[in-house]
């Protein structure tokens, strides 16, 4: 197919950008042979018209199918181009956050700028054994690469690392060197391993510093050969460094740092140690000021110090050298602040007494005029004299700044000599792996020497990869037998020879560099005449005469030739070297000791990295006049050499290829920038790569996946029964250019494109079948949809006619009904209308009548009323008017009477003054006079009556007067109140003025009142309704609160029944982790035993002569005895050190302290053991002279006998008259508890005085008896006197015999001496008796009279209670009593009920020691005596019932019990023949033998041997799962038969009265039981171990690769990187192989007679490490994560369910450890996308991490074109809402985790006398009992 036929509507290219480099497009209309203009709508909507190259007429490339969009490798990609590369790489990067993506043979990583947890230990284990395409990329699976085609090709190996600086080059090699030690190990016990991974921090503080582009930026190249032995294991290492970048020593850029290890001294400075050094903050000296950044963000240089120094002391740099190299690098520091002072244009000098000058010479031991001298001057020589000449300041400046370059450089050598001989291999090496960490192609504003070594070093290794992959390529097409032809790939030889030919650049510089006056001009000009318009590669600026520009294969790089001469020569002054070489200070000559014999790898480098060459160069013959000439090669002239060494040493080995990419220039995490990284991507080889991929056939697919993929192409008839032809068939149906695909051995190449167009034809023939099923299905649901509705409609209409009928005639009905109703309706409405009308008249009238009258009877009232007013008014007014004329005329008559007194007044005053007038008045007295005198005559009598009447009347007035006064009051009270009522009617009046307003306001008020009572009465009803309306909600709140309540309630029930089920869910996680960690110690301690055999043996095999005398002990023989004290062999002290020097040793963790705690026990119960033997020992002798005494000793006579035989009577019946009577005293005591029980002169307190004093009066008779036999002793002893020193039984029995007659008197003697040593003891024994009897009477008669004392205070108390608290006070007191007594005798009957058992135990000992005399006494007897016994015949059959239970075998028979029973043992055949668990019970039986024969020795030594012999079991067959499971099962009953038959009552409920007989009755054996316990765990772990190595090749393949479910899964394109393919072949595993291994394994441990707990366990370990791989797995493989994958995996672990409940283990926990695998898979096929499908994710993948969600969810890749992908939104989405869940940061499921194992106790029902021995087993020797 024509590539334009490609470029269809709806096609997406894509197209340059200036921008973003590359733009996607769609085409919106065919593209036509001929048309010069695309019309395409950009992906944000706008339309353009893309024109095409008029000349070469190239299309835009096309884009890949969103369904290859990011692949793990590139050249999966069917258009192979830079921005599909570009993109696939973007999108890994930002939306997977996937840093690692193959191309081809080569890893591209980019640099995150953020820590990810991807490179932890799972990660390693995940990664080791893989092969490189099953998992995604990764640097450990290019680690694995290489390390596993080390080990299977026998080559050696070579990891490039390369990229910019900032990409991650160091990590990445950090990384792989990790991997290395991690996986590989160690063979030495030196921890080389660990040694290669501490040079890092050393390299990097002497080697790294800050740039602009990176905080810790590699500024040398180095290679690291990491070294194996035969077996594979890290034995040692060796570096090489290349172009350290000098120059940084004494110059910075702005915003950059010099190297680490300055600025780690200047901030350890306060160190006591560093005081010598004189060192202060790092703006202070001139060397680590000028960059202005002497802090690095987050990193600490203090700490950074003291980890180059721990990482040094590891490698072997002591104390010493270390404070040397400090020293040195201080005085580096200070030579930098070394001023000069200009004494003219050409000299100068340094200041006097110059502080930095002078410290740096104290620090270097030289002498301070010498190197102030030669920095100031220089020594000149030509043919005839030498003379020195002063230097200007600028000369003596640069010759400082070389001077410290150089004693930098050469400490730079030392140090990396000094790690490589820590790091070398002390055994020869096998193979080796290279680590190449080396700069990459480098373009800058200003490049210089420096960069245009890099760029040449970067030249030779593209041409080494270019052909390294060109060799792939061909030798993939020749192994496939396919025809090729040479691919026309980018070959850089021609820039190669421009730079290092003859008469190239770098011998062009190298001859000017020979010239006595050679200039950087002179220099460019020769270039320009030798190379400039001769080679395509060489160009000349145009506006510059000192540059010039090299076309490279990545980029033009234009140098600029300043410098290039001297930073090629790199001058140092010979005399300032003499000077340091003088130095006392023995570190600094060192430095120098070797530069005329060896070339330094650093010595002669330009002002920037310097490499490592390890050629000797002959030194130069001394001669005059060449003291000041440099005697070594150029820095060019090395690099050269250098350079090709290291080719040498890639093309010598397999190369692997990591290219470091970096994404951004600011640092930032995960921000892509397309530009910079186009540009990495061109200068690094991988764009190379995809072009000659592309340029061949980069597309390749095996038979069957392409069948697998494109089986939808096909029709019924093209599938042939071999997979190969119908491949062929429809391929040449398809694609019709032969030429664009050809036909391996195993697979089908395709070009470029072709790929995309098979997967756009599968596309259309899935959509075109996708439509036609769409237009079927949407036909046949319409059809159906329309046959439903017709239907419907007909039977609604039938039903709506009917109802309609039935509605008419029910109108009609209703219409009659109507008329009628409305007829009588109408009646009763206008009958009682009228009737309301007339009463509504006669209301009217009567209220009208009504309303007459009473206003008339008002208006008459009112009429009435006004008449009596207007009477009262007119009265009023009249009286007023009168009142007014009667005192108008009163005044008048005053008025006038006045005027009239005045007159009248006025005459009499005249004629007062006249006689006359007195005369008139004389006349008249006379008569008046007299008539005076007889009126006051009458007047008197008057005047007596008055007084009379007076009398009276003051007597009727006081009377009066008394009511007028009281009426006066009275009227003062009306007049008050007349007062009030007349304010109060002018309050009322005006009061009702306020009325009548307050009436007009009412009445408005009113009309406003009754609006608002109509409006409040709306509002009120309304109100009311809602009322009743929130009534009715109330209730329902109430009652849904009463159920809030309810279920608060219960969820507080259950919450709290959770809390309890969760705590004791942390306690059991906790028991479990204390069980995990007890068992992981025993899992150590067995690994140490397994080594320590190990070393043993190879030991045993090294030595080839043993020592005499030494005899070897079975390691784990020893250590168990070592650690549970119960063999007695001597081996014990033997291996103790052996075991005391194993922690040293162990890489594990392992508890120290409960080991050193162990280890005491040991030889403590060791020397305990040592201590009773000795005494043992010493019983022993002391028994034996005792039995030997006795057997000297003559016979006592019988006279003696019998008197010694009445003494002894005599002194038992007064033992037992004196028991009697205190027995007497003791029922005397507590049968009468009355308080005058003790007093004196009771009747017990007199029994206990008279016996007290029988008993003193005894104890006197006694004592006078034993003083007159000690004094007859004593007579009899002087009577006899010894002849010697001999003892004084032999001295008798000597005296004796020399006496004739008096044998008998010398026995009576002896016995007498005897019987009064027994009645001494005797006595003295009852002495002690009775006192102790006295004394425990003395405490009872105490107690009782406490006791009497406390019941009189109760009875005194009771008594002044009222009666019924005395009766109650009395029952509490009595209770308490009784309380006690209760306590007390329970307590004594405890004490009885042990006594009983330790009785019982003794009288069994006794029966059986009487049983063995008996049996001694049988032998002992003649054979005379056993004919006159009779005879009893044997019944056989009742032995038989009478059997025991117990096997009988001899010590010496042991060793073979051992063997037949455990060693040489055939599982199968037991398993299958035989009761299970039979050699348990066969050991255990001879167990109870040895425990009848009370003979602690052999039953010692039968467990010990019995555990030796299944470690040695285990240890030669613990491969096999049957074996294995065999003895788990054994162990696990030996171990419950061990506690059923412990007499303890806790395992002895289960048991029937005929297994209680047979429990154990002299030995306790749980501490062996601890020991068997111990044995069946590291048993179990074994088994783990088995059956994880057999299940684990299978899980990968049967629960992810294969597709049960066939047709689900799609095969997607692969690139250069095999995967593993998921369909079955013959050879690969699928599910049902699990499934069968797993039925395997159930029916081995069911015939074995496993536990069902423990089968359960195992069970759940096993499904825990099938779900663990799984989802490792899947978190670790981008193409397994897809919807159908999500569905082959539940289906997968529904089988397994099954596979469960078919077995009866659902409650095994088992499932529960598949729930990660199960919501993986539900993960995978939930919808993603709304925010409510990120709830119910979070909610529904409880049992998965974070980082497992995230990491699903990143690598979730559709593999059809309908699935969707999953948004960058939608991940952080789920991000945000599981920030709170607090787990673990872990990404995969530790797979070697073993659960906690225990041994439920589980009783055996079968009798032990029932067991038979089968012949097969070789027993003979032992017998049943």
């Amino acid at each position: 197919m024509a590539a334009s036929e490609l470029y269809t509507k709806y096609a997406r290219v894509w197209i340059p950008d200036p921008e973003e480099v590359w733009k996607s497009a769609e085409l919106l209309k065919d593209y036509k042979p001929g048309d010069k203009v695309l019309q395409l709508r950009l992906e944000e909507g706008k339309d353009l018209e893309y024109c095409l190259d008029p000349k070469t007429k190239e299309l835009p490339p096309l884009r890949n199918p969103d369904i290859l969009v990011g692949e793990n490798d590139l050249t999966a990609l069917s258009y192979l181009h830079e921005p599909a590369v570009l993109h696939n790489l973007k999108v890994r990067f930002i939306d997977s956050k996937l840093i690692y993506t193959y191309c081809g043979i080569v890893l591209v990583a980019i640099n995150p700028y953020e820590q990810l947890p991807i490179y932890g230990e799972d990660i390693i284990n995940a990664y080791s054994g893989q092969n490189m395409g099953d998992m995604d990329p990764h640097i450990f699976a290019v680690a694995e690469e290489a390390y596993k085609q080390m080990a299977r090709d026998e080559r050696n190996q070579s990891i490039i690392v390369s990229g910019e600086s900032g990409a991650g080059k160091t990590v990445s090699a950090k990384y792989a060197m990790r991997y290395f030690a991690t996986v590989s190990g160690s063979a030495s016990e030196a921890n080389v391993e660990e040694k290669v991974l501490a040079s890092n921090p050393i390299m990097e503080s002497i080697g790294n510093a800050k740039t602009t582009r990176n905080d810790n930026s590699s500024r040398f190249g180095k290679y690291i050969e990491i070294g194996f032995d035969k077996r594979y294991r890290i034995i040692g290492a060796n570096m090489r460094t290349y172009l350290l970048e000098k120059s940084r020593v004494v110059f910075q850029a702005e915003e950059e740092r010099n190297y680490h290890i300055f600025y780690q001294l200047c901030a350890s400075a306060a160190l006591p140690e560093f005081k010598t050094l004189r060192l202060g903050n790092a703006n202070y000296f001139h060397y680590t000021k000028q960059g202005g950044s002497p802090v690095i963000d987050g990193v600490d240089d203090a700490k950074e110090m003291v980890n180059t120094r721990q990482a040094c002391t590891l490698l072997g740099i002591s104390d010493s050298y270390q404070m040397g190299i400090f020293r040195i690098l201080a005085g580096i520091l200070h030579l930098g602040n070394v001023e000069f002072v200009s004494r003219d244009s050409d000299s100068c000098t340094v200041p006097p007494k110059h502080e930095p000058l002078t410290i740096f010479c104290d620090l270097m031991g030289v002498e301070y005029e010498e190197m102030a001298h030669w920095l100031c001057h220089r020594k000149l020589a030509t043919a005839t004299e030498t003379y020195i000449k002063p230097i200007s300041k600028l000369h003596a400046i640069n010759a400082r700044d070389a001077l410290a370059k150089h004693i930098y450089a050469n400490l730079f050598n030392w140090i990396v000599d000094h790690v490589n001989k820590a790091l070398h291999a002390t055994v020869k090496q096998h193979s080796f792996i290279g680590v190449l960490d080396i700069y990459g192609f480098e373009t800058f504003e200003i490049n210089s020497f420096e960069q245009f070594c890099i760029n040449y070093a970067n030249e030779k290794l593209q041409q080494q990869f270019n052909m390294h992959v060109f060799k792939l390529e061909q030798e993939e097409y020749m192994k496939e037998q396919i025809p090729w032809t040479l691919i026309d790939f980018y070959d850089n030889q021609p820039c190669i020879n421009l730079i290092e030919a003859k008469m190239g650049v770098l011998d062009l510089l190298d001859e000017e560099c020979k010239m006595p006056k050679g200039s950087d001009d002179s220099w460019a000009q020769k270039l320009y005449n030798t190379h400039l318009n001769k080679c395509a590669l060489f160009e000349k600026p145009r506006l510059s005469n000192k540059a010039f520009i090299i076309k490279h294969f990545a980029d033009k790089v234009e140098y600029q030739c300043e410098g290039f001469l001297e930073k090629n020569k790199d001058t140092v002054y010979e005399e300032q070297i003499k000077v340091l070489k003088s130095s006392k200070f023995k570190l600094l000559p060192e430095l120098f000791q070797d530069e005329e014999k060896v070339l330094s790898p650093t010595s002669a480098t330009p002002s920037g990295r310097v490499p490592l060459s390890r050629t000797a160069v002959k030194p130069a013959k001394a001669r005059p006049g060449q003291a000041s000439k440099e005697h070594k090669k150029t820095v060019g002239h090395q690099f050269r050499n250098s350079l090709h060494l290291l080719m040498e040493t890639l093309n010598a080995t397999t190369p692997h290829y990591v290219r470091c990419i970096k994404p951004n220039d600011f640092k930032f995490p995960f921000t892509f920038d397309e530009k910079r990284a186009v540009q990495q991507l061109r200068a690094c080889g991988v764009l190379e790569t995809i072009r000659i991929s592309a340029a061949g056939f980069p597309s390749r697919w095996t038979y069957q996946e392409f069948f697998s993929r494109y089986r939808v192409l096909m029709k019924q008839r093209d599938v042939l029964g071999d997979r190969k032809q119908t491949c062929k068939n429809v391929l040449e149906k398809l694609i019709q250019d032969k030429d664009k695909y050809q036909f391996g051995k195993t697979k089908i190449f395709f070009r470029a494109g072709q790929v995309a167009y098979l997967e756009k034809i599968r596309a259309d023939k899935l959509r075109a079948a996708c439509i036609r099923i769409q237009k079927t299905i949407r036909g046949w649901l319409m059809r159906k949809k329309y046959m439903r509705m017709r239907k419907a409609a007909i039977t609604i209409q039938r039903h709506v006619r009917g109802y309609q009928a039935r509605c008419y005639a029910k109108f009609l009905r209703r219409t009659r009904a109507a008329v009628t109703i409305q007829k009588f309706q109408r009646m009763y409405v206008v009958r009682k209308r009228y009737q309301r009308m007339r009463a509504t008249t006669i209301a009217l009238q009567a209220l009208l009548r009504g309303y007459m009258v009473r206003n008339k009877y008002q208006m008459m009232l009112r009429e009435h009323k006004t008449v009596i007013i207007q009477k009262h008014v007119r009265g009023w007014l009249a009286r007023l008017h009168y009142g007014r004329i009667l005192k108008a005329i009163v005044y008048l008559q005053c008025c006038y009477r006045r005027m009239m007194a005045k007159r009248e007044l006025k005459k009499l005053k005249i004629e007062a003054r006249s006689v006359e007038r007195y005369k008139k008045l004389h006349i008249g007295l006379e008569n008046k006079i007299m008539q005076l005198q007889r009126k006051i005559d009458e007047q008197n009598k008057e005047y007596k009556s008055l007084l009379e009447k007076m009398s009276n009347l003051e007597i009727t007035y006081s009377t009066e007067t008394e009511k007028l006064r009281n009426d006066v009051e009275r009227l003062r009270m009306s007049e008050e109140e007349a007062k009030n009522a007349t304010n109060r009617v002018i309050s009322l009046q005006e009061e009702i003025a306020k009325l009548r307003k307050e009436l007009h306001q009412t009445q408005s008020e009113k009309k406003t009142i009754e609006e608002w009572a109509d409006k409040y009465k709306h509002d009120t009803e309304q109100l009311v309704s809602e009322l009743k309306e929130q009534n009715t909600l109330l209730k329902t709140e109430k009652e849904d609160l009463n159920r809030r309540i309810h279920d608060q309630a219960r969820e507080i029930t259950e919450s709290m029944e959770r809390k309890l089920v969760e705590e004791t869910k942390q306690l059991e996680l906790d028991l479990n982790d204390e069980r995990l960690r007890y068992q992981n110690l025993l899992n150590e301690f067995s690994r140490l035993e397994e080594r320590y055999d190990d070393l043993k043996d190879e030991m045993n095999l090294m030595v080839s002569i043993p020592k005499p005398g030494h005899k070897r002990t079975d390691s784990t023989h020893s250590s168990n005895e070592s650690e549970y004290t119960f063999s007695s062999e001597i081996t014990e002290a033997e291996d103790l050190p052996v075991r005391m020097e194993e922690p040293s040793e162990k890489k594990a963790p392992l508890d120290m302290s409960l080991f050193l705690k162990l280890q005491k026990r040991v030889t403590e119960l060791e020397q305990e053991k040592q201590s009773l033997q000795d005494e043992l020992d010493r019983k022993e002798e002391q028994a034996l002279r005792a039995k030997a005494k006795e057997e000297e000793r003559p016979p006592m006579r019988g006279a003696e006998l019998e008197y010694e035989s009445l003494k002894r009577q005599e002194l038992e019946s007064e033992n037992k008259k004196l028991k009697n009577e205190l027995n007497e005293l003791q029922k005397a005591l507590t049968e009468t508890r009355a308080p005058e029980v003790t007093a004196p002169g009771a009747p017990a307190y007199r029994v206990l005085l008279d016996q007290l004093t029988s008993v003193s009066e005894e104890l006197e008779v006694r004592k006078e008896e034993v003083l007159i036999l000690r004094s007859q002793l004593v007579s009899q002893k002087e009577a006899i006197q010894p002849k010697n020193t001999m003892t004084d039984a032999t001295l008798l029995l000597e005296d004796v015999q020399k006496m004739k007659d008096k044998g008998e008197i010398a026995q009576a003697y002896i016995g007498l001496k005897e019987t009064n040593r027994l009645l001494e003891s005797q006595l003295q024994s009852q002495k002690k008796s009775h006192e102790n009897e006295l004394e425990s009477l003395r405490g009872e008669i105490q107690s009782l009279k406490e006791e009497n004392n406390r019941q009189q205070q109760l009875l005194a108390q009771n008594l002044q209670l009222p009666p019924e608290a005395r009766i109650e006070a009395s029952l509490q007191h009595e209770i308490t009593r009784l309380t006690n007594e209760n306590l007390d005798l329970m307590e004594q009957l405890e004490k009885q009920d042990k006594t009983v058992r330790k009785l019982k135990k003794q009288l069994k000992v006794f029966a059986k020691k009487i049983g063995e005399l008996e049996v001694g006494q049988m032998e002992n007897i003649s054979p005379g005596q056993i004919i006159d016994e009779p005879i009893r015949p044997v019944n056989i059959p009742r032995k038989e019932k009478d059997f025991q239970g117990m096997l009988e075998y001899k010590r010496e028979d042991e060793q073979k019990l051992v063997k037949n029973l455990i060693l040489e043992l055939k599982p199968r055949g037991v398993a299958v023949n035989l009761i299970p668990g039979l050699p348990a019970y066969i050991l255990f039986m001879c167990v109870r033998h040895a425990d009848y024969l009370n003979d602690d020795q052999k039953v010692r030594s039968l467990l010990t041997s019995t555990i030796n012999g299944i470690k040695k079991v285990l240890k030669k067959r613990g491969d096999d799962f049957e074996t294995v499971s065999f003895w788990l099962s054994n162990t696990c009953r030996f171990l419950h038969c061990l506690k059923q038959y412990s007499g303890e009552e806790g395992f002895m409920k289960h048991n029937t009265p005929r297994q209680n007989e047979h429990c154990l009755t002299n030995f306790d054996l749980a501490e062996y039981r601890q020991v068997l316990s111990d044995l069946a765990i590291q048993i179990y772990q074994q088994l783990v171990r088995v059956l994880e190595n057999i299940l684990q090749p299978m899980i990968v393949s049967g629960m992810l690769e294969h597709e049960t479910i066939q047709g689900v899964s799609g095969v997607k394109p692969t690139g250069l990187r095999k995967r593993t393919s998921s369909i079955a072949d013959e050879g690969t595993y699928t599910l049902d192989s699990i499934i069968r291994q797993l039925n395997s394994f159930h029916s081995v441990m069911c015939q074995h007679g496993m536990d069902p707990e423990l089968i359960k366990q195992v069970v759940k370990q096993m499904f825990y490490i099938i779900g663990a791989v799984t989802l490792n797995n899947l978190l670790l493989r981008k193409d397994m994560c897809s919807w159908s994958k999500g569905m082959q995996i539940r289906y997968n672990v529904s089988q397994l369910e099954e596979w469960l409940r078919d077995k009866n283990l659902m409650n095994s926990g088992a499932k529960e450890t598949l729930e990660p695998l199960i919501q993986a898979a539900q993960l995978l096929q939930v919808k993603k996308k709304t925010d409510e499908d990120a709830e119910a994710i979070c909610s529904m993948c409880n049992a998965l991490t974070t980082a497992q969600i995230v990491k699903v969810l990143n690598l979730y890749t559709p593999v059809n074109e309908f699935e969707e992908r999953v948004l960058v939104s939608f991940i952080r989405t789920i991000q945000v809402r599981l920030r709170d869940r607090k787990d673990s940061p872990q990404l995969l499921m530790d797979a070697k985790h073993i659960f906690p194992v225990t041994f439920p106790f589980n009783p055996s029902s079968l009798a032990l006398e029932t067991i038979q021995i089968p012949a097969s087993l070789g027993l003979g020797f032992i017998s049943r009992v």
